[in-house]
């Protein structure tokens, strides 16, 4: 399975170094973080997710939204996600996905990316 994720690349929310989007590739995670991983898709029910969750506030001006794609086994599913997300397992899915691409992030430079060399 591979997961991108990617945060909005503009607005207040903007961080160039954290805007880049990251792929986790669950074929480079431990036997253990993969099998968790794949479990939080599935508790969340990914791929039937249609693909705008959540709305921002009447007047919002500004608002942090993720952009998930999944590809596992023949399927890609992309989820632009607003954040917080209502949903507790969403909530759980999401902050893995920003603790494993915390990691990549400080391992890989420019251009984090679990399928580097």
């Amino acid at each position: 399975m591979r997961i991108q994720l990617a945060m909005p690349s503009t607005g207040i929310a903007f961080l160039p170094g954290l805007s880049k989007p990251v792929t986790i590739d669950s074929d480079r995670l431990s036997a253990k973080e993969a099998a968790d991983l794949k479990e939080l898709v599935a508790a969340a029910h990914f791929f039937d997710l249609p693909p705008e969750v959540g709305a921002p506030s009447r007047g919002a001006a500004d608002y942090v939204q993720y952009t998930i794609t999944v590809e596992d086994k023949g399927q890609q599913h992309t989820v632009h996600l607003l954040y917080p997300p209502d949903d507790p397992k969403l909530q759980a899915l999401l902050a893995t996905l920003k603790k494993h691409a915390d990691t990549l992030r400080g391992a890989g430079g420019d251009t984090p990316s679990a399928d580097k060399p």
